[in-house]
């Protein structure tokens, strides 16, 4: 089994001390940076902190830097504090630090290698989805981007061959990755609906692929996307494992599409995750479902610093059981059937003051709860399916 770990740092001394004690290096260093804090209001239901009594505990600050050591070689990386409710405390974390070399370029092609924790290429937002400014509305469509267990699916620590091609007809790109999933606590919540005596780990490595299309007017964007991998519970042995030593295998893949016009953006994805739970014991008993998500959204710009944003979303943990009473029967109610779907309108605005100051604010109305977080909300019997969602954030960067 090939294994990597996030070796951005022995990467940079591997490329020799010398480099960095020339002045030059320092001449091409970008340092640049970010921060945002929300406001977070809900009906019922816990949205990012104690929502219900609005709540303030969505703040992100970012700091990120590339430095390109010569034509081929860019290293970047970042560090980010994010306090997100229950699910992130504000520790900080690497949401990515890699080295990308450029092995061939040309005007018809390019292609390279990555190595380090690599933001992976899914869907249209993922690989920007660390920086508020670069992604649509305060939060993404959590049916396809789900924030509950964004560590997870924001970045690998491995290696990844990258390949462009510029054509007549258009840019083709195409991404193939491996390497070892980044697992926190979130997981185990999102996965097995609880916090067990024990360490969720990865089972092997991720595989990682993509592959976009972009016609020459680079105004449609039409791509393929997905992941494949295995996650395990090592339970503790005493007194006695709640859960058995199981694993999940999951199966992620996301179809894309979005047109760029002159004052209007539409962006579709259609998102599936086929999962399976094997090895941990009768409390827990082996299952296959495929969950399935999809979105339609559409931005408009009034002027260049004023844009509104409306989306409709759906999304369901079992796509055989969209009312969820399949679920709640099996589960003897434990959960209930509105966790077994997600229905969202969501209306936002975003007004950029200057080039470093933005403020957004979104309505969402919810029917159903399967975007919640369990870990906020482990009571699923107090889940009220019908709930709406205010929240207004203001961000900056340098």
């Amino acid at each position: 089994m090939v294994v990597f770990r996030a070796p951005i740092f022995a990467l940079l001394v591997g490329l020799g001390t010398s480099v960095f004690a020339d002045d030059s290096f320092w001449d091409q260093v970008q340092i640049h940076g970010f921060g945002s804090q929300a406001a977070v209001r809900t009906s019922d239901n816990r949205w990012f902190g104690d929502s219900p009594d609005t709540s303030f505990d969505f703040t992100e600050l970012g700091l990120n830097a590339s430095a390109r050591l010569d034509p081929r070689l860019l290293l970047s990386g970042q560090v980010l504090f994010r306090r997100a409710g229950d699910m992130y405390n504000g520790d900080p974390v690497l949401d990515y630090g890699l080295a990308d070399l450029t092995l061939h370029s040309s005007a018809e092609s390019r292609f390279g290698v990555r190595l380090g924790r690599i933001k992976n290429p899914l869907g249209v937002y993922n690989e920007t989805r660390d920086v508020p400014f670069t992604h649509p509305g305060i939060f993404l469509p959590q049916v396809v981007y789900f924030d509950r267990v964004r560590n997870l699916v924001l970045s690998t620590d491995g290696g990844m061959l990258y390949a462009e091609s510029y054509n007549d007809f258009g840019n083709l790109s195409l991404t193939i990755g491996t390497g070892q999933a980044v697992i926190d606590e979130n997981v185990e919540w999102a996965y097995v609906f609880g916090d067990f005596a024990g360490d969720m780990k990865p089972n092997g490595n991720t595989w990682i692929s993509s592959f976009w299309y972009t016609n020459p007017s680079e105004r449609l964007k039409l791509g393929l996307s997905g992941a494949t991998l295995s996650i395990k519970f090592e339970p503790d042995s005493m007194p006695f494992p709640s859960l058995g030593a199981g694993k999940t295998n999951i199966v992620y893949w996301i179809l894309s599409a979005q047109y760029n016009a002159e004052k209007w953006t539409l962006t579709a994805e259609y998102a599936r995750e086929p999962l399976q739970w094997r090895g941990y014991g009768p409390l827990f008993p082996e299952r296959d479902v495929t969950g399935e998500g999809y979105y339609l959204q559409g931005t408009y710009r009034v002027r260049p610093n004023l844009e509104l944003l409306a989306r409709y979303e759906e999304g369901f943990p079992d796509k055989d059981d969209r009312s969820g009473r399949k679920r709640e029967a099996a589960t003897g109610g434990l959960l209930p059937a509105n966790f077994g779907f997600s229905k969202t309108f969501t209306a936002g605005i975003r007004w950029d003051i200057n080039p470093y100051w933005m403020l957004r604010a979104e309505y969402a109305y919810n029917d159903g709860t399967f975007n919640l977080s369990g870990r906020e909300n482990p009571d699923f019997a107090e889940l009220a399916r019908y709930w709406s969602l205010f929240s207004v954030q203001v961000a900056f960067r340098f």
